[in-house]
């Protein structure tokens, strides 16, 4: 079994990825680091250039953790998926058998989430797993 983290960078998922490794840690699992890299809409040269782009920094930002977690000792894949974040998390899930989905939370209040549509709000309505939602630390949510 492994435990998926949703990460991006945000305080909340800088959080979550202290508690992901703790976890992971404890039960010798895998920590899979996810990325949805799929930008709004389009089709053509600029999609795949976007594409790209969001692909490099999400890179850049997951090799962050991956050096935090390694330092840990725990054990790290990387999962950059081309679609949006929480149909992104769950298929992961699925594909590695997660115990656990661990995401960080961007201090919103949790009206705005459902009426929105936050990625922990719908992960918490489509997952037949375990969601963990850490927030974000009080001096550094929005």
């Amino acid at each position: 079994m492994s435990v998926v983290l949703g990460f991006d960078e945000s305080p909340g998922a800088r959080r979550a990825l202290d508690l992901a490794i703790d976890i992971a840690g404890r039960s010798d699992e895998l920590l899979v680091l996810v990325r949805s890299v799929a930008p709004p809409g389009g089709l053509g040269e600029e999609f795949t250039a976007t594409v790209e782009a969001l692909t490099d920094l999400a890179r850049t930002g997951l090799q962050q953790a991956v050096d935090v977690a390694t330092a840990a000792g725990v054990r790290t894949e990387i999962r950059l998926v081309p679609d949006r974040p929480a149909p992104a998390l769950l298929t992961v899930a699925d594909e590695v058998d997660a115990r656990l989905i661990v995401v960080g939370l961007w201090g919103e209040s949790p009206l705005r989430g459902a009426v929105l549509g936050s990625t922990p709000h719908k992960l918490l309505q489509l997952s037949d797993r375990p969601v963990l939602c850490v927030p974000a630390p009080a001096d550094e949510g929005d």
